[in-house]
């Protein structure tokens, strides 16, 4: 098992840490079904999981941990834990309470990574607080307040490393502009659809990680129409991935892995589990590669009009 984990190469971070390029996702994996997932992959060689509090599952990824932790199949030392922090949560003063009810849930001392998880703010109550007209009840909190928190949540030993999800490159040089820690990686959705090309070389050369969510597409999302286009089923991609003998999906994450970006497919079916692992036996060339790239067409499968009316909405800009 644990000749299994080492196949999986890991990206040093800015602060001298290390992260497995390849990890689990957890959004949209129902409470009844991620233990096992997250067990599964354990097995399978799994070290890298990411979670979020607004997934409403971390407590069960975490009895997965425990159990496995236990029974002594993986040391805390070898797992990478992320989790994030919620909109609701943005005010200094709400930062390290969030932060501990994570590390309550998931049974942890510390967190690998801790991300802001949108750069909008809500009012706190409901996760998704709402007026009588079903708008969102956003609230003004700049991203260089909450980032101080976080970093203070670092300097309490809580989490390791900190970093941004779904910011844009202006939100993200905010940050960069005012910090003492810099963000070690910005969590986004990459796919062949949405290279995030210009992104990545920006925040390369600021020397912070691109993570990509959704990276087959996210083709369980719950707000999918049947037209909408499906990139696992993308004719093109398929043809590429029969050429290797692997899945669209194994060629899909491979695409991640040979662009140096960190990716977290999502599944709780242990042959799909197992399945996504097995990319590390074969090389995707670069005549295919730059025919992947050229499928680009800013084709967002995630939150396309999802809270546009926050001044803080992050895909308003180019990138």
């Amino acid at each position: 098992m644990a000749s299994s984990a080492e196949k999986v190469p890991k990206v040093k971070l800015n602060n001298g840490h290390e992260m497995p390029i390849l990890g689990l996702g957890t959004w949209k994996s129902k409470p009844g079904e991620v233990t096992q997932a997250v067990k599964d992959a354990i097995d399978a060689g799994y070290r890298h999981f990411d979670c979020a509090f607004v997934y409403q599952n971390e407590a069960e990824v975490g009895q997965a941990l425990t159990e496995k932790m236990a029974s002594g199949d993986v040391k805390r030392e070898e797992l990478f834990i992320t989790s994030k922090l919620w909109n609701t949560f943005h005010s200094p003063e709400s930062v390290e309470p969030a932060l501990k009810k994570s590390l309550s849930l998931l049974g942890l001392d510390y967190l690998d990574l801790y991300l802001i998880h949108w750069p909008i703010s809500f009012i706190e109550g409901e996760l998704f607080p709402k007026d009588d007209d079903d708008k969102s009840l956003y609230k003004s909190v700049d991203h260089v307040d909450t980032w101080r928190a976080m970093e203070k949540c670092v300097e309490q030993g809580l989490v390791r490393s900190i970093g941004l999800s779904n910011f844009n490159s202006k939100q993200i040089q905010h940050v960069l502009d005012n910090c003492q820690i810099k963000p070690v990686v910005n969590q986004v959705e990459c796919h062949p659809y949405l290279n995030q090309k210009r992104l990545i070389d920006f925040c390369k050369e600021r020397d912070i990680h691109i993570t990509a969510y959704s990276p087959l597409g996210s083709p369980d999302r719950p707000w999918a129409k049947p037209e909408d286009p499906s990139l696992l089923a993308d004719p093109k991609i398929k043809a590429i991935a029969d050429n290797y003998k692997k899945t669209t999906a194994q060629l899909l994450i491979r695409y991640q892995v040979e662009r140096g970006v960190i990716v977290i497919p999502k599944s709780v079916t242990k042959t799909r589990i197992e399945q996504n692992f097995d990319i590390f036996d074969f090389q995707i060339g670069e005549s295919d590669m730059q025919y992947i790239d050229s499928l680009d067409c800013n084709g967002r499968f995630c939150h396309v009009t999802w809270n546009n009316d926050s001044p803080d909405f992050p895909f308003s800009i180019e990138f």
